[in-house]
């Protein structure tokens, strides 16, 4: 009898203890998440942008990358054809230049719906919005690969990773010291504030140390562009579809070694404006500076957050993706 009696009191204490083990371990789960955990991948079935639903009315402020610019020029007209009510504006910053970091502060800022990144939102962005009473969402809708412009009379192989990293720490200046020709080396680069691609450069080329003394600024790919064609030592890096197709420059091989050199196109022997992108190495990983596009959405349970997650499925469509393609970017799905 007394056996029976204590049965109910040790499921009881078992019950109890559990209940404060469960407790102290989501206690600690949630204290010990410095960093927020970047949200899956949005996903959709739908194959045209006519059959996306909930897509909001009104007009939406936009705006951010300029790697994004072949999307803004090509797919977007198309996609608001279909939705008209679904208005987009692009909105540069007030001051400063537009790129990734700018969209993302302007979006934080609520002067932007929603924002378009070719980089992911640092902590200190999530901690920003946080402060505004919302909280950040990263959708990848692309995957981008950073080509590397030289002046084409350059007599060039092409570049690993770590020479390039060097060439733009200023520790290889002649392009002597990488089997070209006896020529003083000009880096040029936007500046580190003003754009997400280089951000992500000195990020992942760099491996977060500093351009060197030797860099030249300068203010957009259009004025580096037109550096490198009258000037034979001059080199610049840019999202692919930016450098690929330009005929004033071209664009070098590059690899994690000097018998892995990769192209950024298939095509070499094909005029400059036909050149295709090397979808494959961009996908696979072989050609080895790639990047995904992000659209950057905030969740704050108003129109702006069903503006940004429409926008987003709108470019995942089978028909986004398609286009995405066509403006040279690298699909996802």
């Amino acid at each position: 009898m007394t056996q029976k009696n204590e049965t109910p009191a040790l499921i009881l204490s078992f019950l109890v203890v559990a209940g404060i083990l469960g407790g102290g371990v989501w206690w600690l789960s949630r204290s010990l998440n410095f960093n927020p955990i970047a949200p899956p991948q949005q996903t959709t079935d739908a194959l045209s942008f006519s059959a996306v639903q909930n897509i909001p009315t009104g007009l939406f402020n936009y705006g951010g990358s300029t790697t994004w610019a072949p999307i803004r020029r090509d797919i977007d007209p198309a996609l608001q054809i279909v939705w008209t009510n679904f208005k987009l504006r692009y909105t540069n910053p007030i001051q400063g230049t537009p790129g990734s970091g700018t969209g993302i502060q302007m979006l934080i800022d609520n002067q932007l719906a929603f924002a378009q990144s070719s980089r992911p939102v640092k902590d200190t962005e999530y901690q920003a919005a946080k402060q505004k009473g919302f909280n950040l969402k990263e959708i990848p809708i692309a995957i981008d690969a950073i080509a590397i412009a030289v002046n084409p009379k350059l007599a060039l192989k092409g570049l690993t990773v770590e020479q390039l990293a060097q060439i733009y720490a200023g520790k290889i200046t002649n392009w002597n010291q990488v089997g070209g020709e006896n020529l003083a080396i000009v880096p040029l680069s936007r500046r580190p504030e003003e754009s997400g691609t280089i951000e992500f450069f000195v990020e992942n080329v760099m491996q977060n140390q500093p351009l060197g003394n030797t860099v030249r600024y300068i203010g957009s790919t259009t004025e580096a562009l037109r550096e490198i064609a009258n000037n034979p030592g001059a080199i610049y890096y840019a999202s692919a579809p930016e450098i690929v197709p330009q005929c004033t420059i071209k664009a070098i091989p590059i690899g994690k070694t000097p018998e892995e050199l990769i192209s950024p196109y298939q095509d070499p022997q094909a005029a400059c404006q036909r050149r295709s992108l090397k979808i494959e190495a961009f996908q696979s990983g072989q050609y080895p500076i790639t990047r995904r596009l992000f659209v950057i959405v905030k969740q704050n349970g108003q129109v702006d957050e069903q503006a940004g997650d429409a926008y987003a499925k709108l470019l995942l469509t089978n028909q986004g993706q398609d286009l995405i393609e066509k403006s040279g970017f690298v699909r996802l799905r």
